[in-house]
């Protein structure tokens, strides 16, 4: 378990080893939650990620004769 400080506008520096371990880049945008008395942080999913990840989801979209 690592510990960070607050900065004084209320940010943190993730440490390099959890950066590396979750690959997180400079930029990527994480989630974050309130879970009882604790902060979590998670990666944001891509739409790339989720590629394949409802196999059965009909994916056909019925489009307006003015539209074609």
């Amino acid at each position: 378990m690592h510990t960070v400080s607050l900065s004084p506008k209320f940010q943190i520096v993730i440490p390099k080893s959890v950066r590396q371990a979750l690959g997180l880049q400079q930029g990527q945008r994480l989630q974050v939650r309130v879970q009882g008395d604790k902060v979590e942080l998670e990666p944001e999913k891509s739409v790339a990620t989720l590629k394949g990840r409802w196999p059965g989801l009909d994916t056909k979209v019925v489009r307006e004769a003015d539209r074609v």
